[in-house]
Formats: structure tokens, C-alpha cells, sequence
């Protein structure tokens, strides 16, 4: 099992907002890819608040070759939708990580 995670910040300003977009439009279409089975949203509770709410999504995929493929095909259009939708207010980083038994 792969664990894509996006680690993101989003100012308090639009903090419901963009939680709301995550859950009805971004994780499902990351979803309908066929590249993840689903998708965990965390929130950090030991992360300084005070410029922003920051939560982790972790996209769970059954293979690097699904991911890859993700990377390939859809992650420049993804990324690109959620830039141009909030801009700086909603900063990410993105880690990879494989699952131990």
C-alpha cells in the first residue's frame, strides 16, 4: 500500500470553504482517477494555528504503479485546478510513503 500524502495550510479566512471543496470535489476526483482507493483527511493538532488551519490528506493507493500513473496523468491537472481555486491561500507539500505490515 502507497500513502500519497498532502500536507496542506489554508488561511482561516477560507478554511470551511476549502474543506468543503476537499470533500465534495477534490478528494472525489483524485478518487475517479482509479489511482487511489481512498482518501483520510487529518488535521494537526500540535501545528501552530495562528496564519492557518493545517491538515493532512492521505491519498491510499494499492501500488507505486497506480501512483505512477496518477503522477503521470492527472497530478499537473489537480494540482493546477487547486492553484489557479485558492492561490497562496492554501499552501502543500507532498510526501510518499509506503505502508509496513
Amino acid at each position: 500500500m502507497i500513502v500519497y500524502n498532502v500536507t496542506t495550510k489554508v488561511i482561516h479566512a477560507v478554511a470551511a470553504d476549502w474543506l468543503n471543496w476537499l470533500k465534495t470535489e477534490h478528494i472525489p476526483d483524485l478518487v475517479n482517477t482509479g489511482c487511489f482507493t481512498h482518501a483520510v483527511i487529518l488535521h494537526l493538532t500540535e501545528a501552530d494555528d495562528e496564519e492557518g488551519i493545517t491538515y493532512a490528506v492521505q491519498y491510499h493507493a494499492e501500488s507505486q504503479a497506480l501512483y505512477n500513473r496518477y503522477m503521470d496523468k492527472f497530478a499537473v491537472e489537480m494540482r493546477k485546478k487547486a492553484l489557479d481555486k485558492w492561490g497562496d491561500r492554501a499552501i502543500s507539500f507532498r510526501t510518499l510513503m509506503r505502508l509496513v505490515h
